[in-house]
């Protein structure tokens, strides 16, 4: 059995039920989002993302497939949403950073991909002597796990929404590439390249059955919350002009 891990875990391993799981704190960050510039958003958490983050898109396909992702900095390594080892008070935390140790990934049994997800967990997290348990001695799960599971469930249907969507604006020729640039008040410049966005211009020539589509499946109020996002850009700069004088 292959298990490939997600992006930012080291190793995973089956979820048993007999391991005791260490959770992370109140306000922790997984150490793999300490030193990201950008960290995957899905369809159901633009409006509450458009808040405190540039949404974009990316393709690590040269653009046969498209991502969202929240923008967290400037430069490559860089995230400007943390406050020490936390992150920042009152700034909404992506799901993708929430569901961590745990995730829920394909695995493949003799190169042949199974077709339920496994539920797994980040090695170095389970069977910790500080752990907790997630199901009783009779293998009943306790309310915590509950609370999990419909997470990891939840986020899980909700990226299959989110992969929906992204085909639909690359078929529809909705997403073009831009480049942000940005000047520091006490000099120096920074470039961030390989997004792409809506471009908002083309929305009016679509016919009326894929601006239909693009409503009825909640497309449209999403292409906004991302284009109105954008401006976020600038609070990103902001955050660094803060970091750099607290130094």
């Amino acid at each position: 059995m292959q298990i490939a891990p997600p992006f930012g875990y080291k190793e995973v391993v089956a979820m048993s039920r007999t391991q005791r799981v260490r959770l992370l704190g109140p306000g922790e960050v997984p150490e793999f989002a300490r030193s990201l510039n950008a960290v995957p958003v899905s369809y159901t958490e633009f409006a509450r993302a458009s808040h405190d983050y540039p949404i974009v898109f990316t393709s690590g396909d040269g653009g046969k497939t498209f991502a969202p992702v929240a923008v967290l900095g400037l430069a490559a390594g860089e995230n400007l949403y943390l406050d020490g080892s936390r992150w920042a008070s009152g700034v909404y935390v992506p799901a993708y950073v929430r569901r961590f140790p745990f995730c829920m990934v394909k695995v493949r049994v003799n190169d042949v991909e199974q077709q339920h997800r496994l539920v797994c967990i980040e090695k170095a997290h389970a069977d910790d002597a500080a752990g907790e348990p997630m199901f009783d001695e009779a293998g009943a799960p306790l309310p915590k796990w509950r609370d999990i599971e419909r997470m990891l469930t939840e986020y899980e249907a909700d990226l299959e929404r989110t992969r929906e969507m992204c085909a639909i604006l690359a078929d529809y020729a909705l997403l073009e590439p831009f480049v942000a640039q940005a000047r520091f008040d006490g000099g120096g410049s920074a470039q961030l390249a390989g997004m792409h966005r809506v471009a908002e211009a083309r929305i009016e020539h679509l016919n009326a059955s894929q601006l239909k589509n693009l409503a009825r499946k909640g497309i449209l109020g999403r292409i906004y919350a991302h284009l109105l996002s954008l401006d976020n850009f600038a609070r990103l700069l902001d955050r660094k002009a803060n970091a750099a004088a607290a130094r």
